[in-house]
């Protein structure tokens, strides 16, 4: 028998566990998911009916990796995945910010939506990464991106930021230990390779200046 949503739910928060304040936000997330899919192509159909631990924990599992920062970048956003979860979790943090960049506008308005039903501290740029000062954007403690490009893009785009000494926290699935073997620059940073709460499979890049 398939689980059921709330299952789906219960053993996203078991996994990743939160506060009854965050844990009501993500709900309010998950209902704007739920109505905005109708219209806006959000995420991939077959995973809505386990939106709760695909995205939300997977995405919510990476405060952890960067448990100080406060001031993050996302970079190409989408429905808001990991950034408005990130932020979502931040929204009683003093100071906090997270910097989701997405370039399709009806993303944005969905993310400017979703942010203010869930009073997340969340400043959405519509733009391209490329396009992005990322001086303008003030200090940075953390960036991240999930599904969003080849590991030396991502990399590429994300170097302004870890040079100024944040730290890059990237979901890159189960080929991430051959993602990074391959990687011309490897050297360049320091990289650790931590496996995924979600699924022991996968693996997250945690990557700081060398």
């Amino acid at each position: 028998m398939a689980a059921s949503a709330d299952d789906d739910r219960r053993e996203a928060l078991r996994l990743v566990p939160v506060s009854r304040e965050t844990g009501d936000r993500f709900s309010a997330f998950v209902d704007l998911i739920a109505r905005w899919r109708k219209t806006t192509n959000l995420i991939a159909e077959s995973t809505f009916p386990v939106v709760w631990s695909r995205h939300i924990a997977d995405s919510a599992q990476l405060m952890a990796l960067a448990p100080e920062a406060r001031r993050w970048v996302d970079m190409g956003s989408g429905a808001g995945f990991p950034g408005l979860v990130i932020a979502i979790q931040l929204a009683d943090v003093p100071g906090a910010m997270v910097h989701l960049i997405e370039s399709d506008q009806r993303k944005c308005a969905f993310l400017r939506e979703a942010a203010r039903a869930t009073q997340a501290p969340a400043t959405i740029h519509a733009a391209r990464v490329e396009a992005i000062d990322s001086a303008a954007l003030g200090p940075v403690d953390a960036v991240t991106a999930r599904a969003f490009a080849p590991l030396p893009l991502t990399l590429k785009l994300a170097r302004p930021w870890i040079e100024r000494g944040a730290t890059a926290v990237f979901p890159r699935g189960e080929s991430a230990r051959d993602q990074v073997a391959e990687l011309p620059e490897a050297t360049a940073y320091a990289i650790e390779l931590i496996p995924s709460l979600i699924d022991a499979r996968s693996a997250i890049l945690r990557v700081r200046k060398s």
